[in-house]
Formats: structure tokens, sequence, C-alpha cells
């Protein structure tokens, strides 16, 4: 048993000092799954890796709703997790009126090129991803692991439980599920609508 699903076990046991033991075991992968998500973010973005990992690092070790990890890759499946809903409710916010609503920051010097805001792809990949995980579950868990924690589709593939060959299968399917859900929600109409 590694020293991070001990003390996964201490937590969920109640062991009042284990979340202080976790933290510098997984801090350096963690900020390293933030930092590549964040790098996908639009510029000018005000969310940092650090703010991420600690925000979703309390959501995950939270006292007042234990948790239950099965292992080491179920702890960093429910990290990518929170991180996914971490940047979707930063995005939504940015969204309401009072911060902005449908205003977007636009360089001087791009100001004739239109411009596609990343909050609005956010949104609608993380409709889409709701979509997905409503048909096909383990597609939607393995894009999770892959595009919100940073994995490869081996790591990935070993959390899920499945063969690598099978991993690859189902991130072509949900690559090109997700390509069609999202164009169909941008117009109006998703495929599970249909």
């Amino acid at each position: 048993m590694s020293d991070v699903t001990r003390i996964l076990s201490q937590i969920e046991a109640g062991a009042p000092t284990a979340a202080e033991q976790l933290l510098p075991l997984v801090y350096e992968e963690l900020r390293k799954l933030a930092a590549v998500k964040l790098a996908q973010e639009k510029p000018g973005q005000t969310l940092q890796a650090t703010a991420l990992v600690h925000d979703a690092y309390v959501r995950l070790v939270d006292e007042d709703q234990a948790q239950h990890w099965d292992s080491r890759g179920h702890f960093f499946a429910a990290a990518a997790e929170a991180m996914r809903r971490i940047l979707v409710e930063n995005a939504r916010r940015k969204q309401r009126e009072k911060h902005g609503g449908q205003l977007h920051r636009i360089e001087l010097a791009d100001a004739d090129i239109p411009v596609t805001p990343r909050d609005d792809q956010l949104l609608l990949l993380d409709d889409a991803l709701t979509r997905l995980a409503n048909v096909r579950p383990q597609a939607a868990a393995l894009v999770k692991l892959r595009f919100f924690a940073g994995l490869t589709v081996e790591e990935a593939a070993a959390i899920i439980d499945v063969s690598e060959r099978t991993a690859r299968r189902l991130w072509v399917y949900a690559q090109a599920w997700l390509r069609v859900e999202m164009k169909t929600l941008s117009e109006g109409q998703s495929l599970a609508e249909k």
C-alpha cells in the first residue's frame, strides 16, 4: 500500500492530521495537473494553478463530507472532477451580468478579428460531457481524466480499469461524440434530444 493510499484510508477513518500529511505527497502532481488545465484557458485568466489546487484539495478532504477513496487513482480521478467543476463554476461566474456577462476582453491589435471566448467552449464541453456520461459513463470518465487532469491514455485506462486498447477506442469515440454534441448544443439542439 502506497503512502498516499494509506493516508487516504486514514482520512476516511477520520484521523485529524491525515489531511495535513497528504498535501505534501500529492501537491506537486496536483499543481502540474492544474498548470496544464490553466494553460489551455484564454489569456488573462485570473485563476492561478496554486488557487486551483488549493480549491480542489479543500473539496477533496472536506471533513464535513466523508470521502471514500479506493486508491491513489481514485483520488486523482476525483481531483480531476473537482478541477473541472471549479473551472466550470469560474466560467459561469464570469458570464454573469455583474461580472461582465457577454462582454469579452479584446486586445486592440485584434479588434477586427471575431473572438470565440473559451468560457463558452468550456460550458459547452461541460454540458456535452454531462450528456456523454449518461450515454457512455466510461468514455466520460476517460475525458475528465485526460482533459481536466492531464493524464495520458495509459494512466487514465489504469484508473478506470480498462485496457489501453479499450481506452484508446473510448477516447476516439468520446472526441467525435463531444465534437458533434458541442456543435449541436451551440446551434441549440443536442444529440440526446434527437
